[in-house]
Parts: C-alpha cells; structure tokens; sequence
C-alpha cells in the first residue's frame, strides 16, 4: 500500500475526483483504527518519482490539509498491506495524536538563500590583513605552494563563518513569526535551508516577511521562498 497521510478519523476525507500515485484515480481509501485514519492506495508495481506523482501526492495533501490536521507522508511510504498500516496506527495511536494536534492549523515554509561567491570572497580580502597578504603573495602563480594552501584554508574558514553569520541572522529575523523552526543541509551554493513551522491564519504575513528580508538583504543574494506547503519537516 501506498501511504499518503495520517489524519484524525472524524476528517472530512474528501477525496472524490483525486489521482492517485501511479494511477489515475478511483482507488483511494482510509484505514480507520481508533481515532486515527491513514489515507492509501495500492502501491504502483514501479514506483519512481515522476511529476505527476509527485503533483498527485501534494494534491491530495493540500486537500486534506484544507479540512483539518495532517500528518502528511513524504513521497514513497510503503506498507506491506492495509492490516500493516493498522497496526501502526494501534502502536504509535499516542505518539501520532499529540504530533496532529501540535500540527492543527499550521503549515510549512521553507526557504533556502544564497549569496554571490564573489562578494563573499571580496569582503573577506577588503577585511582581513592575512587574507589580502596571502593573496598578493600567490598572485599570478608566484609564491609558494604552503603559501597557497594557507590562502584557500584560510578563505574557506571565513567564507564559511560569514555563511553561519548570515543563516542566523535571517532566522533570527523570521523565527518570531513561526511556531518552530528545523535547518537542513545546505545545497552546494546555499548558505541556508530551512524549514518554518506557521500557523496557517499568519501564512500571509510570514510571505510578505519573507519577502521584505529578501528585498533588504538586497542585490548578491538570493532568496527563495516556498510555501504554504505539507509540513513535511515537522511531522516526525
């Protein structure tokens, strides 16, 4: 079975009219124990992240986050069968109530942000003596080849406490606006990535705080905000 989302049992489940992963529709059901219900289907033979399995997972999350607490299953939960799913809801009944109602009415965003390597390596030469001594030392080659490793360590250190610096205080900045906040690995060119936990009635006003930190930072970064999304991030 293909396992969608944990929800409480007197939910709505309106689930008329949605696709399912790996098929087309019609083959949506709930798996009721207590009061808990876990929304499936059957597991497609191929499972593999396609666009539109992944639109018919987070559409059928955003449904059910329409009408109530969720617990929404990243893409790809497997069970063996529906009595398997059962079960885990009879053993976990407690953990996965308190987890819905600390969820109720909230929503995830998350935000990843970048700055330019350039301006990044600009401010550390135009701030530290040893980094602009070392730079001029190995320019055009010369200097020697301990010179040069102390050069890049030593840019690599500030690069990444200035990194730090920054991640802080942005979430710092939009902490106050969410019920709690969880940082993930940063990409390859990101300084941050982190994911927000809001209450879906301040949801608005955490997009126009967003923004406005995008809009002070300013040119050399880039801020990319997405939400209101499944609260991924918080439901485990």
């Amino acid at each position: 079975m293909y396992v969608y989302a944990i929800t409480g049992s007197d939910h709505p489940l309106r689930l008329d009219g949605l696709r399912t992963v790996g098929g087309i529709g019609g083959s949506l059901s709930a798996v009721v124990r207590g009061g808990l219900a876990a929304v499936v289907s059957p597991a497609p033979s191929e499972l593999r992240p396609k666009r539109r399995d992944l639109t018919a997972h987070q559409e059928l999350q955003e449904r059910l986050m329409a009408d109530g607490a969720v617990l929404p299953m990243r893409f790809g939960m497997l069970a063996p069968d529906s009595a398997s799913v059962g079960r885990a809801l009879e053993e976990k009944s407690e953990e996965y109530t308190r987890r819905l109602a600390e969820l109720h009415g909230t929503t995830e965003f998350n935000l990843k942000a970048a700055r330019a390597q350039d301006d990044l390596l600009r401010e550390v030469l135009s701030e530290s003596e040893e980094a602009r001594r070392l730079n001029e030392l190995t320019r055009d080659g010369n200097g020697t080849h301990e010179d040069r490793v102390a050069l890049g360590e030593l840019l690599a250190r500030q690069v990444d406490a200035r990194q730090r610096l920054l991640a802080g205080q942005v979430v710092q900045q939009l902490a106050g606006l969410a019920r709690a906040s969880v940082e993930g690995a940063p990409a390859k060119d990101d300084f941050l990535n982190v994911s927000f936990l809001v209450a879906r009635a301040h949801a608005h006003e955490f997009t126009e705080a967003g923004q406005r930190l995008a809009r002070d930072f300013g040119e050399g970064y880039d801020f990319r905000l997405r939400g209101p999304l499944p609260p991924y991030s918080f439901a485990a």
